[in-house]
């Protein structure tokens, strides 16, 4: 329920966005703005996760989250809304995620224990992108229908199930493997990722996708709006086209017995590339749509396989540090990437900036 409120939530504030502005440029912007806090927070929450109780970091995480959506929906309904609140609100968002975000993945093996890890990552990252199936072509009408706020309200009623179900979870269940002591800090763990080229190797390439590649949100509204000439709800269905293939991929990698290899990494990094160069190519709305479940396969390769290779390698007390830090390049990419590609998009078309 919550994964289908967050995919709510962005389809609805890209529209916005563009219904505000009609720019993809500053679409872009408002995208990297979402991105820009994990840039600077991810490393530190990473520590904090190595730290301090999980559970309850993620309780206030939630908790932000929420009341940003809260705040968004209120103003678009008293049509109150400008550009610029939703920057600081995107902003806002974007702190909630960058804290929640290696707390919630280190999490992950306290719940299930590291052997059975490769496929808890898989489930969850299928759990995730379940939600895109229905959530981006419900914000779709919801947006044909009542406007962009419903989606910022339905999406902030699903935090408090999250922060029930955290509250309620039972705590003797959960696998302990220690905390870092407050002597083992960022600096040890960028020093043991420094000294393991396959890391290197891995954050390098997550980078470059993350920043340049992951950029459907931008390029796939500006293909609805300006290449096709569509609304919202043709929009929001290309969300939930890119979610069958996230999703079946996710559900392939939770099957895996064992962490994927490096070389597996890389081809689907490849393979993802060359997808998105030919949907760049589809003259029409429905061809285009077709391709985009194949870049959600791709993409899912990509970004479960790193987490799962990531996660599976290191010490159970750096975990916290090194997710953190695989999260700060994946995620704070986006802030650069994302502005480039919308500017791309709105001077030379949406194709070229998928391309």
């Amino acid at each position: 329920m919550a994964n289908l409120g967050t995919w709510m939530q962005r389809i609805a504030q890209d529209w916005l966005v563009l219904e505000l502005t009609g720019s993809g440029t500053i679409l872009g912007i408002v995208t990297g703005l979402q991105f820009l806090p994990a840039l600077f927070l991810s490393l530190p929450s990473g520590k904090l996760a190595d730290r301090r109780n999980k559970r309850k970091l993620l309780i206030l995480t939630n908790t932000l989250a929420g009341s940003a959506a809260l705040t968004l929906g209120i103003l678009v309904i008293t049509d109150l809304v400008q550009v610029w609140h939703v920057m600081v609100l995107a902003v806002m968002l974007g702190i909630a995620s960058a804290v929640d975000a290696p707390i919630r993945q280190s999490f992950v093996p306290e719940l299930v224990g590291k052997e059975d890890l490769p496929n808890a990552i898989g489930l969850n990252a299928a759990n995730f992108n379940a939600g895109r199936l229905v959530g981006p072509a419900a914000a779709g009408l919801l947006i044909a229908a009542f406007g962009t706020g419903p989606a910022f309200i339905i999406n902030a009623l699903t935090y408090p199930i999250v922060i029930t179900a955290l509250m309620m979870m039972n705590t003797t269940t959960l696998h302990n493997f220690g905390r870092a002591s407050k002597s083992d800090g960022v600096r040890s763990a960028l020093r043991y990722v420094k000294a393991r080229p396959d890391l290197v190797a891995t954050m390098i390439l997550v980078l470059i996708v993350g920043a340049f590649g992951f950029n459907f949100q931008v390029v796939t509204a500006l293909m609805a709006r300006v290449e096709f000439g569509l609304g919202a709800t043709s929009f929001g269905l290309f969300g939930t086209m890119i979610a069958l293939g996230t999703v079946t991929g996710a559900v392939v990698v939770a099957r895996f017995l064992e962490a994927p290899k490096l070389d597996f990494i890389l081809k689907a990094a490849i393979a993802f590339g060359v997808i998105e160069i030919v949907a760049s190519q589809m003259p029409t709305y429905w061809m285009f749509a077709a391709v985009l479940p194949l870049a959600g396969y791709a993409a899912m390769m990509v970004m479960a396989s790193a987490n799962s290779y990531i996660q599976s390698t290191v010490p159970d007390k750096l975990r916290g540090r090194v997710t953190g830090l695989y999260l700060m390049v994946f995620m704070g990419g986006s802030p650069v990437g994302s502005p480039i590609i919308g500017k791309i998009s709105q001077d030379f078309g949406a194709r070229f900036g998928l391309a």
